[in-house]
Formats: C-alpha cells, structure tokens, sequence
C-alpha cells in the first residue's frame, strides 16, 4: 500500500501501514487514526470542518448480543486533533429507525432531540447536527471533508454536470441542501438511484467518500480530491488571467506590514463598538491574488459557499476604499474616512437581518463586519479571540480558494441570501452558541507588559492570558525572552501571546513592539510598565551612569511606553489601561536608594500627571506599589540585593524573611500577588477609578498613601 505515496500531487500521502497494523481488529482506533491523518493536510479539509466514522459490531450492554454501532465525530470537534472521547457513538438501527418518526421538512430541526434516544455511549460527546448523513448510509468508514478543490466544483454554476463529466457517474450529486436529516435522505436516495458509486458531491458544501475499511475510505478520498484538484489546474491553464488579472501590484511586504500596523488598530476600533474584538492579519499570496484583481468588486460581495466557511466569515466581507499607498499617519481623519464605510457594512447587515429573519429567528448578532479586505495590503479578520479570528481567516483563504476554481471551470455561485441566513440564525446553531462558556473577564483585551519574560512581568502577563487577554511579552534579554516563549506556548498554545525584544528606552523599539501587538492582534487596551532596575548605593558611590541607567529605565522607560500606547488606545476610541509597577521606595525614605527611591517617586507622580491628562480619552491610569518581591526576579540577583542586605546590617540570604517581619501582615510578597492586584484594576470592577495607588506589600505603615 505504500507505493501509493507518490501518485499523489495535490494532496498529502500519510498512510502508515506499520502504524495502522498496530489498530488491527479496532476500527474506532482506525477511524480516529483515518481522521488525524486527514485533518493534518489542509487541502483536504479546514480547522472544525468535516467529520469522519465508522460501523462496527460490539456487545449490547445489556443483552449481550451483537450490535451495529456507529463512531462519527461529535459536534464541534476537529478531525485533525480528534480523539476517542471526541465521539459520538449511536446504535444504527436506532437511527435509522428516526425514518419512521420523520415528519418532513419543517419538522427537521426536532429530530436533533431524537438522536438522543439513539446514543450508545451514555459518557460520549453529542451528535452532530451531520450524524444522520453518517448512519442513513451503509457503508462502514465514511469521511466527510470540505476540500477547497472538490467545493470549487460544487460551487460552479455548471457543477453537476463538471462532476458528471469529470467522473464518468462514479461520483453522485445532491443539490444544496442545509445539513440535517433532510439531507441524510438525499445522500441515500442518491446511493440508491446510483448503485456502485463511490461518493457524492453536495452542491454548494463539500463531499462525501466512503470505503469497506478505514484505508480504503482514506485512499478513495485522496483519490477523488486529486482528481479535483488536477482538473482545476489544467484549467488555469487555460483560462488566463486570475480574478481577471491583477489590478493593483504588490507593494513590498515591509511596506504592507507597516501600513497594516497602522490601520489596524483603527479597524479593531469600529469592530468592538459592540464588544472587544481581537484581530488577526494576514497578506499570504493566496490572500493578495484576490484582493489585488479586477475581479474582487464582482466576487466579494457575493460571499462564500460551503456553510463552515459562512458560518465564521458573516455574509460577506468589508473592501475597504483606501489606496495601498494611503497616508495613514492622521489617524483622526482615518476614523473619520472609515466611518462612512462601517456605517454601510452595518446597514447593509442589518438589512439582511430584517428582511430574511423568521418569527423564531434570534436576535440580531454583531454588525460589524468578520473579514475586512484591504486591497494592496492585505486581509484582516476579527472576532472574539485570536484563534476564532484566525480560523474566520483561514476560511476565508479557502473560500478564495473555492472561487478561484470554481471561477477557473464556469462561474462561481454563492449560497443564496435566505439560504445563508437560515444557516446563520439556525435555531439549532443559536442554542450552541448559548451553551459556551461565558466570557472570561479579559476576554478580548490585549495587554503590553514591559519586563514580562520573568518575575513580576511574566506573573502578570500570565495572570491576565489566564483571565482570557492575549499579551504581548516582551523582555530586552533575547534567551530570557525565549525561554518565556516556550513556557507561555507550553502552557497556553499558539494564539494567546506574541513575544519581540524590547529596550524600552528606545522609541524605535518601543515602536516596533506596539507595531507587533496590531499585527498579532489589532491592538492594545492593557499597558503595564514592569519594565525595571534596582540600584542600591550610598550617595557616595553613587555614578552618574547608575542615575541615568535607573532614570532611562524607569522614568524615561515608562513615559515612553505609555505615549505610544495611548497613540494606539486612542486609534481604537475604546479606552484602555495604564498601569504601573512602582514601589514603596516612591513613598518610603531609606539609605542608599537616592537614585532608586527619586525615580521611583518620579515614576508615581508621572502616574498621576498621566492619569489627569487621558480620563478624557476613558484611559485610566493606576499605580501597584510592590515590596521586596524576590522571586525570579534579575532586580535581586549580585549588587542589589547586596546593597540592601549592607543597608540592614544583614545577609543576603536573611532578606527575604526580613522583609517579610517588617510587614504589618508578616508576609512575603510573590509575583502573582502583583499579577492579581492588576487584574483587580482591569478585571471589569474598578472601571470607574484611575489615578490610584494600591499597595501590594505586606503592610508598611510609612508607605501608606493617606
């Protein structure tokens, strides 16, 4: 069977038949090998898209006799990271028993309870609204996958008979049809009408394959997809000019990064008006083909196709009307042009909403739009997370797909309007989004903190990631900074942190750092300046190198910091964060600290000052006053902490518990106190303060601020 790795052009070969020889005789353990395999080569399918199972005999619980079961994936999984607990598991003759209960079309949606009564597996995952397209045919290994190569046929306006010809009948077709048990009938009407075929197309959705065993469902996949995909670049070849040809050329990617940091933030502005929006960029090759031709003022409004792509992307995206080349500088006047344009997107939802909406419809969810398409530059995409803003693009990447094929052998057609809707505001979809888990305080927030590679900094950025933010890391040590890297990747994934060197005494690097945070995620709303340095001298010995070391640092630093992300906050319009990690050295005298200790206080009052200035722009600005938090802290390793341990009379090793008998509280400080302290100020409860100073440090009557 491994011979077969190189007849494939188009799609991935990953068959293992030593591997697979270790799940003989288990076909759940074969389907989940099947679908992993399948979920790992995009081309076949997408993120979430899909689903893939398997019939096999087992024992009844409770007579002990054979019986048929089906394995098929449960709702909301993803077939390249599917598991057996992912599963759903059903008896078949109860399925197909549903047949005799089936009131017709408009009852549809009722059958989705029934699939209950079917379930074999008590502890397994819930059936998917596609189970019945699943268990209504007879085949023992099923996929069903949404391939960019196979949607672009069924997306065609002439895709039945492309199939017929292409195929020679071997594959049937089914006209549109939204998933449920309607379809599920279909397909079998289908099959029946058509003995001997080898899967069917879906107008407008995707395809179903099947096979005997796990293999032959697999190698019947590859093959149909690779024909799909072969015929579509035969006919490129043929039809000249994508899209119609270019209408815009590329300007350089350094260019289009910038002018995407840029606007980015404007752009995150007006899709939060209803909630926090994180944003993902991107100016792939794909992306820039469409965008950048003749063809996208025809093509764009007319939306996607297959009901997974619509379902993340909206109806259809926002081309914006701006030059590539576009000064961008003025962001006032930018919000101003962009205005006209979002007002339009959302009249033009609303619209949709009104006149397709039913008497049961759902509420009208968020207007604004998913996909934003930036011609020259690039596509933007924003939704409540950064990975729902990811995946919403990657779906629209494969719709570009499907409509470059589908454009390349006739023309292409979306989902009609009504049709679309009813998929959007499906009752049935409706209720899943009100069982997801409610929001996380910080969910939709992004957050800069200064120094996050270790102690304090990373506490909060872990504190505020945990809390639902996406942060941007940050440190001036490159190893320190990666090791970060790992650990917040290790622990969080990929999607809920960035991370980029940082001097924060320089602008250039300041700059650079508030530029990822757009492009990662749209923005900022959270700016913690943790950035720090500790120098501990009597004045004798004190340099003038070590005072402008400590007041670059942390005075310099923090003003630097908070400027430009209050550039960024007012871009969005939707307020925002300072905070600032200072000290009880801003309140409290002591010796040898006079450089420490000034700037310190100076870092407090420009708290102060900067608080005064922003409340206009909704920014509030606070101040967390620590104490002698030595854990994973650079501030305590070598001369500082020997310079305090000389001012006490005392040991290196006697400061922590030193510290901590000086507190009224008699506790030592940790950097996840620090961490909670600034969640507490923008966690959602103290909305309404800024200009406050709140003390994390045990207790030290000298520092109190009143």
């Amino acid at each position: 069977m491994t011979a077969r790795t190189t007849d494939f052009k188009h799609v991935s070969y990953l068959w293992d038949d030593e591997r697979a020889a270790a799940f003989a005789g288990d076909e759940v353990a074969l389907l989940i090998y099947r679908s992993n395999l399948l979920g790992a080569d995009l081309r076949l399918t997408n993120y979430g898209g899909g689903n893939t199972s398997c019939k096999a005999m087992t024992r009844h619980p409770l007579t002990g006799d054979e019986t048929e079961v089906m394995w098929v994936k449960g709702s909301g999984g993803d077939i390249g990271t599917l598991t057996k607990d992912g599963l759903a598991a059903l008896y078949v003759d109860r399925l197909r028993d549903l047949k005799n209960v089936y009131r017709g079309l408009a009852h549809e949606d009722e059958m989705v309870a029934l699939l209950n009564h079917c379930i074999y597996d008590l502890q397994s995952k819930a059936p998917s609204i596609d189970t019945p397209l699943h268990g209504l045919l007879p085949f023992k290994h099923i996929d069903h996958l949404h391939p960019d190569a196979a949607i672009a046929i069924a997306a065609a306006k002439d895709g039945e008979r492309i199939t017929q010809e292409l195929f020679g009948g071997s594959i049937g077709w089914v006209p549109w049809q939204k998933p449920g048990f309607e379809l599920g009938l279909m397909l079998r009407k289908c099959l029946d009408e058509n003995p001997g075929i080898k899967g069917i197309m879906l107008g407008s959705h995707g395809l179903f394959t099947w096979g005997d065993t796990a293999y032959e469902s697999y190698i019947n996949t590859l093959e149909v997809i690779e024909q799909c995909a072969e015929y579509l670049e035969q006919n490129y070849a043929k039809k000249g000019p994508v899209f119609g040809g270019l209408r815009l050329t590329d300007m350089s990617q350094d260019l289009r990064q910038q002018q995407a940091a840029a606007i980015a933030p404007v752009l995150r502005g007006f899709c939060s008006s209803e909630n926090h929006m994180i944003g993902h960029f991107t100016d792939d090759a794909r992306v820039m083909e469409f965008i950048n031709s003749n063809d996208l003022d025809r093509l764009a409004p007319l939306g996607t196709s297959c009901p997974d792509h619509f379902l993340r992307t909206k109806i259809n995206p926002l081309v914006l009307n701006l030059k590539p080349d576009e000064d961008l500088s003025d962001a006032k006047s930018l919000r101003e042009r962009l205005r006209s344009e979002f007002e339009a997107y959302r009249k033009m939802y609303i619209e949709y909403y009104n006149t397709c909406k039913h008497a049961d419809s759902p509420a009208i969810r968020d207007a604004n739009p998913v996909i934003i398409l930036y011609p020259g530059i690039g596509m933007f995409s924003f939704s409540k997370d950064k990975h729902t803003a990811r995946v919403a693009s990657e779906f629209y990447t494969n719709a570009i797909n499907v409509m470059k094929g589908a454009e390349a052998i006739s023309e292409y057609t979306s989902l009609p309007r009504q049709e679309a809707f009813n998929i959007e505001y499906w009752l049935l979809e409706e209720a899943k989004l009100q069982r997801m888990p409610k929001p996380k305080p910080l969910t939709g927030k992004i957050a800069l903190v200064t120094g996050s590679a270790g102690g304090i900094g990373k506490a909060i950025a872990r504190k505020f990631i945990q809390e639902g933010a996406c942060a941007v890391i940050n440190d001036n040590d490159a190893g320190r900074l990666e090791k970060a890297d790992v650990d917040f990747r290790t622990e969080f994934g990929r999607d809920a942190h960035t991370s980029v060197l940082l001097d924060v005494t320089s602008a250039e690097k300041i700059r650079s750092a508030f530029d990822a945070a757009s492009l990662a995620f749209g923005g900022v709303d959270i700016v913690v300046n943790c950035a720090g340095i500790s120098i501990s001298k009597p004045i004798e010995e004190h340099t003038e190198k070590d005072w402008d070391l400590l007041y670059d640092i942390l005075v310099k630093g923090q003003f630097l910091v908070t400027q430009t992300g209050v550039e960024v906050m007012r871009k969005q319009d939707i307020g925002g964060d300072v905070l600032n990690i200072v000290s009880k050295n801003a309140l409290v005298s002591g010796p040898n600290n006079a450089g420490y200790g000034s700037a310190k206080a100076a870092q407090l009052h420009l708290s102060r000052l900067n608080a005064a200035e922003l409340g206009a722009d909704h920014i509030r600005v606070n101040t967390v006053n620590p104490d002698a938090v030595i854990s994973d802290s650079k501030i305590w390793e070598g001369a500082w902490a020997e310079g305090r341990a000389k001012a006490y009379g005392i040991t290196v090793e006697e400061l922590p518990a030193f510290y901590a008998k000086r507190t009224l509280l008699n506790e030592m400080i940790l950097p996840e106190d620090i961490a909670n302290a600034c969640f507490a100020f923008t966690g959602g409860l103290l909305n309404k303060s800024t200009g406050n100073v709140l003390n994390v440090d045990g207790g030290v009557a000298n520092a109190f601020v009143r």
